[in-house]
């Protein structure tokens, strides 16, 4: 083979190639194999009540994961995370304000870790080596940055897997307790 054959080839090749990438502007098909799936409707029982000035407020929710205030908080940042997946914001800023969307159900975990368990005194934040880092923490400190990590976990997950944003009722996410 020659020299310019063989020039031609490596560059059919390499354009071949750089067609594939094109395509997917450089990135990955999406898998929606990634997808976590919302809780079923049926699930939750909704209400929707009037607000004062007349205007419908958020929807009531009683999920049965209500008895589990850490089960709510990730339920929360499932959902805020993949509704807030399509902004044009970077996934962190996307992620804080799932978390910030999800603060009354992370103040409902914090509390109850705060309440004395029965037959225990006392009660209130506890200081103990992390058991991932070593370092001095708290259980409050613990679950916020866990709803940090899941809330960027799920917008990235969304992302990836161009995932289907959860359902709306009256302008609020349905399913979420707030």
């Amino acid at each position: 083979m020659t020299r310019s054959a063989i020039l031609g080839l490596s560059a059919a090749i390499a354009a071949a190639g750089l067609a594939g990438c094109s395509a997917q502007d450089g990135r990955m098909p999406a898998n929606r194999n990634v997808c976590l799936p919302f809780p079923a409707a049926a699930t939750t029982t909704t209400t929707t009540t009037t607000t004062a000035n007349g205007q419908a407020a958020a929807p009531a929710v009683a999920a049965p994961m209500a008895a589990d205030p850490a089960a709510s908080v990730e339920d929360c940042l499932h959902r805020w995370g993949y509704a807030l997946a399509a902004s044009t914001d970077d996934a962190n800023q996307a992620a804080a304000a799932a978390v910030a969307a999800c603060g009354p159900a992370i103040a409902r975990w914090n509390q109850a870790a705060l309440a004395p368990a029965e037959g225990e005194g006392g009660g209130g934040p506890i200081q103990a080596p992390s058991l991932l880092t070593g370092q001095e923490t708290t259980p409050l400190n613990e679950h916020y940055l866990f709803a940090q990590g899941r809330a960027l976990f799920y917008v990235v997950q969304a992302r990836a897997g161009k995932c289907a944003a959860p359902p709306l009722t009256n302008g609020a996410l349905t399913g979420v307790a707030y």
